[in-house]
């Protein structure tokens, strides 16, 4: 009895095999055009389904879409499935064929693509849908419907196109683009275009969606765009109304003659510098306003901005008058020359009648009232330089920090001035490294203000390490100067700004006096002497500020 039922079912299995044989070789004669119609079992008995005008190129070519390819009967049963389907959700074709498509959509999904289908059969649709793939994770697809009319009936014909790289894509354009926002909601809608939106670069999303022109030309700035190469391909309204120049006459580098002409060269060196290194650009300018002819202060500013390889595929920029605060710093600029001068005269008169008291000869002075003029004496001293210092910025601002230039020696004056800080500052060690005899050909009281101003910061800023070095390096046909100390350090914003007139470090764990001029009247200094000044810092690290001069003997 067991060997009976053993046969049988050794016969069964035989079945079986043949019949998954049969079945291999039906999808394969399907797949490569050899069989025009197949029969498939249905509850109301066989049913033959054949393809119109199925020829071999036109399988040949299903089979080669990157994209996948189904087709259901009006029971969502999928009648043909190309090989590439079946590959991206991973599961084996023969799997597929005979199965209702609905299987393989998460339950979150199934309504909504049943919906997708209902409209399908009356017109053409197009819906992103989440598929579950063989691994259980889901798959994000476009899904494109069009009925078809089948000798047999009608059939529905879906073509599934992979989103997993375009939505990836997208969440790079968002955070890069955080302005476009409103630009993606709407080429979230462009269904049609999908594939081709998400190629094009941020430039062409930047100039070609409508809510962008009417945000640039509705903001009170003027606001610009330039290609990677630095012509301008847009302005907005306000720039057309400010100039007079039309948008035609402003493209490539006509904008220009916009500029005033003794910012041309200026403006254009800043704009190269930019497009070569691809950093931020940032000058200021004078315009031409239309009607009235006068030339107005502008602040003009520029990002880059890159695709996924670093490439700079567009310039977004925006010019914003500055003349009101151009006059009122002006207007500070003159008070502060005019009360640096007015300073001048009492502080040196009172510092004269202090000097007297202390030499005073005739009755002996008490010594606690000599005490109380060293400190007036030293009490001036700060206020002089103070006033000095105001005194300098009115020069740089009136192009007027004129000084004469010499032969001196640059070990001299490295030593001097470490000779100078010792006697100023007992407590700190400040030491002279690697000191070269260079000839330098400068203003050795100019030099020694600027270095000594490092060495008051290094000071000020290093409450606890007090090492402090001083060093100096030859690099080809120009000298390094560098002061380094251990303090607090800066960080990279406050890098950026520290040679900004008035600017002072704002730290909360630290507070230090000063007008925050002293870097900003150093840096005149060393470009006057046709130098370059630096900083290199880590926040709690220290300091190293820099200059470079050219070696002229």
């Amino acid at each position: 009895m067991e060997t009976e039922k053993t046969e049988a079912l050794i016969k069964e299995v035989a079945e079986l095999k043949l019949q998954l044989e049969e079945a291999r070789d039906t999808i394969d004669a399907i797949r490569t055009g050899q069989i025009d119609a197949i029969i498939v079992e249905h509850e109301t008995g066989h049913r033959l389904y054949t393809l119109k005008n199925a020829d071999h190129t036109y399988r040949a070519f299903i089979e080669k879409m990157t994209e996948g390819a189904v087709t259901l009967d009006k029971n969502g049963i999928i009648l043909y499935s190309n090989s590439r389907f079946a590959a991206l959700l991973g599961i084996p074709l023969e799997n597929l064929i005979g199965v209702p498509l609905l299987n393989f959509f998460p339950e979150e999904s199934k309504r909504e693509f049943n919906k997708l289908l209902q409209t399908g059969w009356l017109e053409e649709a197009k819906a992103e849908l989440d598929l579950v793939g063989n691994d259980g994770k889901a798959i994000p697809f476009l899904l494109s419907l069009t009925a078809l009319e089948l000798e047999d009936g009608t059939a529905m014909s879906i073509i599934m196109t992979d989103l997993s790289s375009v939505v990836e894509n997208r969440y790079v354009l968002k955070a890069k683009n955080d302005e476009l926002e409103e630009a993606q909601r709407v080429a979230a809608h462009l269904n049609k275009e999908l594939q081709k939106t998400i190629k094009e670069r941020t430039r062409d999303l930047l100039i070609s969606q409508g809510n962008f022109k009417f945000l640039s030309d509705n903001i009170p700035v003027i606001v610009w765009t330039a290609n990677a190469d630095g012509q301008f391909d847009y302005f907005n309204q306000q720039w057309i109304e400010y100039t007079g120049l039309s948008a035609e006459a402003s493209l490539d580098s006509n904008w220009i003659t916009a500029v005033h002409p003794e910012d041309i060269d200026r403006t254009i060196a800043a704009w190269r510098t930019s497009l070569l290194t691809g950093s931020q650009f940032e000058t200021e300018y004078r315009l031409r306003k239309d009607g009235s002819g006068e030339y107005l202060w502008h602040l003009a500013k520029a990002i880059p901005f890159s695709d996924e390889e670093g490439q700079v595929m567009t310039w977004l920029g925006t010019k914003t008058n500055i003349e009101d605060q151009k006059q009122a710093l002006a207007k500070k600029d003159e008070f502060i020359g005019i009360a640096s001068h007015e300073l001048k005269t009492p502080l040196t008169s009172l510092k004269g009648y202090l000097q007297l008291i202390s030499s005073y000869r005739k009755e002996e002075v008490p010594a606690t009232i000599r005490q109380f003029t060293n400190k007036a004496n030293e009490a001036i001293g700060k206020l002089a330089n103070l006033v000095n210092d105001l005194l300098d910025v009115s020069k740089i601002q009136a192009g007027k920090l004129a000084f004469s230039k010499y032969s001196l020696s640059l070990n001299t004056l490295i030593h001097s001035c470490a000779d100078n800080a010792r006697f100023m500052y007992p407590t700190y060690n400040i030491t002279v490294e690697n000191s070269e005899e260079v000839i330098l050909e400068g203003n050795q009281e100019r030099l020694e203000q600027v270095i000594m101003n490092l060495i008051n910061n290094s000071v000020k800023y290093s409450p606890v390490n007090k090492d402090i070095i001083l060093s100096t390096e030859v690099i080809g046909d120009s000298v390094k100067i560098s002061v380094k100390d251990f303090g607090i350090g800066l960080s990279d914003h406050q890098k950026d700004r520290i040679f900004e007139r008035f600017y002072r470090v704002d730290d909360k764990n630290y507070a230090a006096s000063g007008l925050g001029i002293g870097l900003y009247i150093s840096a005149e200094i060393i470009k006057a002497h046709m130098g370059k000044f630096g900083v290199d810092s880590k926040p709690q690290e220290g300091s190293t500020f820099f200059f470079i001069l050219p070696i002229n003997g």
